[in-house]
């Protein structure tokens, strides 16, 4: 037996609606009764996120300049850290590969995605500095336990305004 959403009108079954709305006016509901923000608030507010994060996009990062641009302001300096850590079963084969040597491609993609997290980390903290460009941008990683297992990444740069 088909039901009708007493918020929008759309059909929804029997088992489909919760106390007379379709899902998504019962999650619309929830939300606005849990936050005060109404559907199309929570709309803005997510357009406005997206916007913030496209611009910590556009943040560039280079090792040196921001050639053919000029620098106008240096900021200052900023640094993002990631700590990861391999499981077991990566690390066991990790040491086979080192006894018989050739690549280890889950550790490689561990530190690939780690230094993603870390190089987009500093773009958000060049982002609230006002910074457009990091440059002089470095990466050095350190083992924090003998065994091997834990690594720190530490991304560094120093956050400027280009004319770009």
């Amino acid at each position: 037996m088909a039901r009708t959403c007493i918020d929008c009108g759309k059909s929804v079954s029997f088992f489909g609606s919760v106390d007379g709305r379709c899902q998504e006016c019962q999650l619309a509901h929830i939300r606005e009764r849990s936050t005060g923000e109404t559907s199309a608030e929570h709309e803005e507010k997510k357009k406005a996120r997206h916007k913030v994060e496209q611009a910590v996009l556009d943040v560039v990062l280079t090792t040196e300049a921001v050639a053919p641009f000029p620098i106008l302001e240096r900021l200052d300096i900023v640094t993002a850290e990631c700590a990861f850590g391999m499981n077991i079963f990566r690390d066991l084969f990790a040491s086979v590969r080192d006894i018989t040597g050739g690549r280890s491609e889950a550790v490689q993609k561990t530190m690939r995605d780690t230094r993603k997290v870390a190089l987009d980390e500093l773009r958000r903290e060049a982002h609230a500095l006002g910074a457009n460009a990091v440059i002089g941008v470095s990466l050095s990683y350190t083992e924090l336990s003998g065994a091997g297992n834990m690594v720190l990444l530490v991304a560094s740069g120093t956050a400027v305004k280009a004319e770009c």
